[in-house]
């Protein structure tokens, strides 16, 4: 297991889109959260049609406390590494269905290699430097919204995010 004290965690490593956009969305969100599923294919959406001015940047908070397969569905998309989109757009898409088996079957569809068991207790350090950096910035729920510097506070739709963000007529 990587010691998060020593080793520092890259907060900005789950990037889709623009790896250079000079606009940043960062997600602070739940694979089990139905609010974050709901959101996901318009957050892909506003990033797909963004021309590449926006991206988004993911970051585990799960809700374990609420959905209790949110810690396993965090650590299986983290241990699957480059495939980590991927993954994560399949479990939005599958949330009723997140067991070992199910998540495994996931990452087999996806390329994604061993997800569960010891590859994804490799993962925790990842998922908890998410998760405490979510706390700093006291985010309660999810899906929780920065853009840039503050946090969104908007509805979870494409028109409103794109005035948020100044895209549009995109």
């Amino acid at each position: 297991m990587t010691d998060t004290k020593t080793t520092p965690i890259d907060l900005n490593r789950h990037v889709y889109g623009n790896p250079d956009a000079p606009i940043t969305i960062i997600e602070y969100g739940d694979l089990e959260c139905p609010y974050c599923g709901a959101a996901a294919p318009v957050l892909r959406e506003l990033i797909d049609t963004s021309g590449g001015r926006a991206r988004l940047v993911f970051r585990h908070f799960p809700l374990f406390g609420v959905h209790p397969f949110a810690l396993t569905a965090a650590l299986a998309a983290e241990a699957s590494g480059e495939h980590f989109w991927d993954l994560v757009w399949t479990i939005f898409k599958h949330q009723s269905r997140l067991t070992d088996v199910d998540l495994q079957g996931y990452a087999d569809q996806v390329g994604a290699g061993m997800v569960v068991g010891e590859a994804a207790q490799a993962a925790r350090a990842g998922v908890e430097a998410d998760y405490n950096s979510g706390v700093a910035l006291g985010v309660r729920a999810t899906p929780t919204l920065c853009i840039g510097d503050r946090l969104y506070t908007g509805r979870m739709e494409l028109r409103a995010l794109r005035a948020a963000l100044g895209l549009n007529g995109r």
